[in-house]
């Protein structure tokens, strides 16, 4: 603006003295408003603390960016439950299903009554929303209170997202109190919370829920996964294998799970990735629970075809815990990764991580694109999740991949490094089959054996119809019987193979 203008040249420099004097008061005013503020906001303070002396903590489930729910959360949620049970005061509580194991740490000093014992109906009483528990601590009286905030509109997609929720815990106490809170009465709750936590711990078998259904909420995030209590029966010792090759996957287990320091010391993520492979009906997925009964490890059964994204793929990931499975089944059928690279300039496929990531791989149905529907996962994103930056968040994890065709996968999938160890499950052997005949028969030897060893090279059984021909199908079914069923059933199988050879034959098919 052009001042001379308007005011004339005499005058414009009063009137930028007086702009300059009126900027100067109006900033001098809002430091002197701040100034005033703050010490009212002080006295205040001061004055609230005179009428109620009492301080508060809270506890988020998720905190504001975390992805991942907050273990201080989790323990105090433990101790919280243990706590409640036995409690004669508390009025308003939720009962879910016990989760096994005995008395946890409760509320006071000495541990008190775990949520295990809180009720002989196998039910976990733990608090409502809304409710309080009053605790004592070394002659300090401390309140806890449950909150839960619910979004009912917030993150969802077309309409078919679930309702988020804010969950916390909020701890109240007396101003004189703070230093004995926070120095030991906050890690005597989470201590209590560990050992509860330890003691009444029962395994879950967890599946992801499809990402069209997750909330966007950055600040937070409700779980990615659905769980039910894991309670497959199979173990190594019913497990029909090949003894000396049993034996050989748990010592490769044992190694693995006492290998902490190892992986420290070379700088490698403590993960190890299995690959199961073989026709239908050899026993992959009994294999995995086998492996989660002897190691004591959670599962977490992946279903690519409901993640959307690369990006949805990692959050899967960083939502599970140490100690357990991550397994993808059938990953020949479930994704794009089956079929080979197209090859490099120089007529070889190139296993460089960086190129493999941007090689087009050929579906089995003759489609190109993502895993399924909408779904854009890439054998890159995938390659990322087993072994790329994300893969080392968390410690002591398998990734197995089930396959019938392991000749279809990509080579770069299933090279070591990210499929440490190659499992093949193929037809019954001898050696299997007297393994299975012990388990289901509990004979070591018998006169039909014979028999079956002659019969089993012969034709393609897996263990899966052996054991079904050794079931008995009524009381009188002896081991004899069962045997017995089993050689006829060798004997069917191995006419027809022969009938079908002689037809090729006069057919003019080579064999």
């Amino acid at each position: 603006m052009d001042l001379a203008a308007w005011f004339g040249p005499v005058n414009s420099g009063l009137v930028l003295l007086i702009l300059t004097m009126l900027l100067r008061n109006l900033q001098n005013f809002q430091l002197m408003q701040t100034f005033v503020a703050r010490q009212l906001n002080r006295r205040a303070r001061r004055l609230a603390a005179l009428i109620d002396p009492y301080l508060s903590i809270t506890i988020h489930e998720y905190d504001a960016g975390r992805m991942t729910r907050s273990d201080v959360f989790a323990e105090t949620k433990a101790y919280l439950d243990g706590a409640v049970g036995t409690r004669d005061d508390v009025r308003h509580l939720n009962a879910e299903d016990a989760r096994g194991g005995g008395g946890g740490g409760g509320a006071g000093e000495g541990g008190g009554g775990g949520a295990g014992s809180s009720s002989s109906k196998g039910l976990v009483l733990s608090m409502a929303d809304g409710e309080e528990v009053e605790d004592h601590f070394r002659g300090a009286t401390l309140w806890w209170s449950a909150h839960c905030e619910q979004d009912d509109d917030k993150g969802r997609r077309g309409g078919g997202g679930r309702a988020s929720q804010r969950r916390s815990y909020r701890l109240v106490f007396h101003e004189c109190h703070r230093d004995l809170v926070r120095s030991a009465y906050l890690p005597h709750v989470r201590d209590q919370g560990r050992a509860f936590m330890a003691m009444s711990r029962q395994r879950k078998l967890y599946t992801n829920i499809p990402s069209s259904r997750w909330g966007d909420d950055g600040s937070y995030m409700c779980s990615l996964w659905t769980e039910v209590v894991f309670k497959h029966p199979k173990t190594f010792e019913t497990l029909a294998m090949d003894p000396e090759k049993k034996r050989e996957i748990i010592d490769d287990l044992d190694m693995f799970k006492n290998g902490k320091e190892q992986h420290r010391r070379v700088g490698k993520a403590w993960k190890r990735g299995y690959l199961l492979h073989g026709p239908p009906g050899t026993g992959k997925s009994t294999m995995v629970a086998a492996m989660a009964n002897y190691l004591g490890y959670d599962v977490y059964d992946m279903e690519l075809t409901s993640v959307h994204t690369n990006t949805d793929l990692r959050k899967l990931l960083i939502q599970t815990t140490s100690k357990s499975i991550i397994v993808i089944e059938d990953v020949d059928c479930s994704s794009n990764l089956t079929g080979r690279r197209k090859a490099t300039g120089d007529g070889e496929d190139d296993d460089d991580d960086a190129k493999t990531t941007t090689k087009k791989v050929i579906d089995r149905g003759g489609g190109g694109g993502g895993v399924g529907g909408d779904s854009k996962v890439t054998l890159s994103g995938l390659l990322n999740f087993i072994d790329g930056l994300w893969s080392a968040f968390g410690e002591e994890r398998l990734i197995v991949l089930t396959t019938n065709h392991v000749e279809d996968l990509d080579p770069a999938l299933i090279r070591t490094g990210r499929m440490d160890k190659k499992i093949e499950m193929s037809y019954c052997d001898f050696e299997t089959f007297k393994s299975m005949a012990k388990i289901h028969l509990d004979v070591d030897d018998h006169e039909m054996f014979a028999a079956v060893e002659r019969l089993l090279p012969e034709v393609d059984l897996v263990p899966a119809d052996v054991g079904e021909h050794l079931t008995a199908k009524n009381p009188r079914d002896d081991a004899g019987a069962c045997l017995a069923r089993l050689v006829n059933a060798l004997q069917e199988a191995k006419a027809k193979k022969d009938a079908a050879e002689r037809q090729d034959e006069d057919n003019g098919v080579v064999v």
